[in-house]
């Protein structure tokens, strides 16, 4: 076999049915659409969610809950992700932005207690658990909420 001897399987290739080109093609003048209508004209149909001027669901259903648009959304980093920075250097935004741990735009930084360190660091974020704070002293190190 031979690299122009290989094709796609027989009947894999199908052609796109051409419409409106003719009474012969099978799918001449009214291109499969019927006669008349709103859907046989072109531009015609109905947005998504009408049903046909019946109160639509979105609209029939009652609305709940509540959505707070004073929400903060903090990026969430652990105590083993400050594995990456070298012994008594500052960890801020900045700096865990260069270094790719936190992608994305967030009101915050919370750093969490998952993982172990063993040289100090100084680390500056908005929030920090007890258990983070206990590690990184632990460790010599030091945690300034900004």
């Amino acid at each position: 076999m031979k690299l122009h001897e290989l094709g796609p399987p027989e009947g894999s290739k199908k052609n796109k049915k051409r419409k409106g080109r003719g009474v012969g093609s099978g799918n001449g003048k009214t291109a499969g659409r019927g006669t008349k209508g709103q859907n046989s004209r072109s531009g015609g149909g109905v947005r998504p969610g009408f049903e046909g001027g019946q109160m639509p669901i979105h609209r029939r259903l009652p609305k709940r809950g509540f959505t707070n648009i004073f929400k903060k959304y903090y990026a969430i980093i652990n105590v083993s992700d400050l594995e990456r920075f070298e012994s008594g250097s500052t960890v801020n935004e900045a700096a865990l932005i260069q270094k790719r741990i936190i992608k994305g735009k967030y009101d915050g930084i919370k750093l969490l207690g998952d993982g172990e360190i063993s040289y100090p660091l100084v680390v500056q974020v908005n929030n920090v658990s007890r258990t983070a704070r206990e590690k990184i002293e632990s460790a010599g190190g030091k945690v300034e909420v900004v």
